[in-house]
């Protein structure tokens, strides 16, 4: 039963973030990445401390260095993420994310020598395949924007894998709280070294403010809550695998709010997904034996 409840937590997760590319997109015609990131981390860990700063009173040395760790890499992932938006096409910035799917059965492997389950693999290509015909719509050139994407790729299954391993031993919104705290703190340090502070309200502009808090509040905290909460129940590729929606949700929205033509190929692409989830969902009952989450250290 957690296991289904921690399915449908991600399968929110992958919801909201679908949506947080629409968001993104309007935000950057008004802030840079840099501010787009301060703004979203700072206001997300001012709201977590007013909701859940009570949890503080169970806070250890471990929590703190684990929630740097997680808050470091999710800050670098969205920036090299955010940043390369501006230098590639949505597409290819979607694809290239996605890459993520593939990468943390990898770390896995090569980090703590786990095997590699042959059904986490064809669920992992298969969804990367539906991906990149749901998503790449121009010819695959490289530029720096496309780069950029890639080793935030890297980042984002870094995310997934530790946060899957820290989760298991540790309260996972108190986790979650240290890892926005610390993404907030690298964020203004940025900002500030850039010089980019906005200098009023006004120059951030409505469809700023609307972007900061939408990606604050849906993208950032209901969002890392129900993935890091969910992850308690889920193995880390399984839940790349579901987290990889995101990409047939941001197609959703892009019809339906930017008006989108909808293909052939992106409708396949979807179905390519679906099919990876599904497999990686039912294996159990073909396969020898059920995965294991991976042991808290």
């Amino acid at each position: 039963m957690k296991q289904h409840i921690g399915v449908l937590m991600l399968m929110v997760t992958a919801v909201v973030w679908g949506s947080g590319f629409v968001v993104t997109d309007i935000g950057l015609d008004y802030l840079n990445a840099y501010q787009l990131m301060a703004g979203r981390f700072i206001l997300a860990a001012i709201l977590l401390i007013i909701l859940f700063g009570y949890k503080f009173k169970k806070i250890t040395k471990r929590v703190i260095w684990k929630g740097a760790i997680l808050g470091a890499i999710l800050y670098t992932g969205f920036v090299l993420q955010t940043v390369g938006l501006e230098y590639t096409t949505p597409s290819k910035n979607a694809f290239l994310t996605a890459v993520n799917v593939l990468v943390v059965p990898l770390i896995a492997y090569a980090v703590y020598k786990r095997k590699v389950d042959r059904f986490e693999v064809i669920g992992a290509v298969t969804a990367l395949i539906g991906i990149a015909l749901l998503s790449l719509q121009s010819s695959f050139t490289m530029n720096i924007g496309d780069i950029l994407t890639l080793l935030c790729a890297v980042a984002f299954a870094f995310d997934i894998f530790y946060t899957n391993k820290f989760v298991q031993n540790e309260d996972a919104i108190l986790l979650t709280i240290i890892q926005f705290i610390s993404a907030a703190v690298i964020s203004a340090l940025f900002v500030l070294v850039r010089g980019d502070i906005p200098t009023s309200i006004e120059s951030i502009g409505t469809g700023g403010l609307f972007s900061i808090v939408y990606l604050a509040v849906f993208s950032t905290i209901v969002a890392y809550l129900f993935q890091n909460i969910a992850f308690k129940y889920t193995s880390a590729t399984q839940g790349a695998i579901i987290l990889s929606m995101e990409s047939f949700f941001g197609m959703v929205f892009s019809v339906v709010f930017l008006h989108e033509v909808l293909t052939g190929r992106m409708v396949i692409g979807a179905a390519l997904i679906l099919a990876a989830i599904i497999f990686s969902e039912v294996k159990p009952t073909f396969g020898k034996r059920q995965p294991k989450l991976l042991k808290p250290d």
